[in-house]
């Protein structure tokens, strides 16, 4: 009797760790971005990355639901990886920080970034092409990469 308890017990804990890993690693993603354009390497490269309809734009960076930052290398070009995130819709916004203050520098008196910025699903912005959740997002499903364009103005 004590040999069948002790059995069932064993298969009960293998079925719980193997249930346990099976969920978490189906249930998660990792996404790699990689943003090309850097005009130079000074500073460095923010990547905030939002998950919610009306987070963006978000110029003290205070609505993101990741973030990270990644030096540029000399060929202009930093990558970063976002890991674990669920399945779902989200949106990339790349900031170049030259003076490493954390949010988006403004020329004078005018809402025009000093520092080049990008959004996934942009390759330009402007006054009638402002960055949105609804056109930046993507869906993650599985591990994947993304590039995106940093943009001057």
């Amino acid at each position: 009797m004590k040999n069948i308890v002790k059995k069932i017990a064993v298969i009960l804990i293998v079925f719980t760790i193997v249930s346990f890993n099976k969920s978490t690693t189906e249930e998660t993603c990792s996404l790699t971005v990689k943003a090309e354009g850097f005009r130079n390497s000074k500073g460095e490269a923010l990547f905030a990355l939002y998950n919610k309809d009306g987070s963006i734009p978000d110029e003290k960076y205070e609505n993101y639901f990741k973030k990270g930052v990644s030096q540029i290398d000399k060929d202009g070009t930093a990558t970063f990886t976002f890991k674990n995130l669920p399945e779902g819709s989200y949106a990339v916004n790349i900031l170049h920080d030259e003076n490493k203050n954390g949010k988006i520098d403004k020329k004078f008196l005018l809402p025009i970034p000093n520092e080049g910025v990008g959004f996934s699903n942009y390759e330009s912005i402007g006054m009638s092409n402002r960055p949105k959740f609804s056109k930046a997002s993507f869906l993650v499903k599985s591990n994947m990469e993304k590039v995106i364009k940093v943009i001057y103005l």
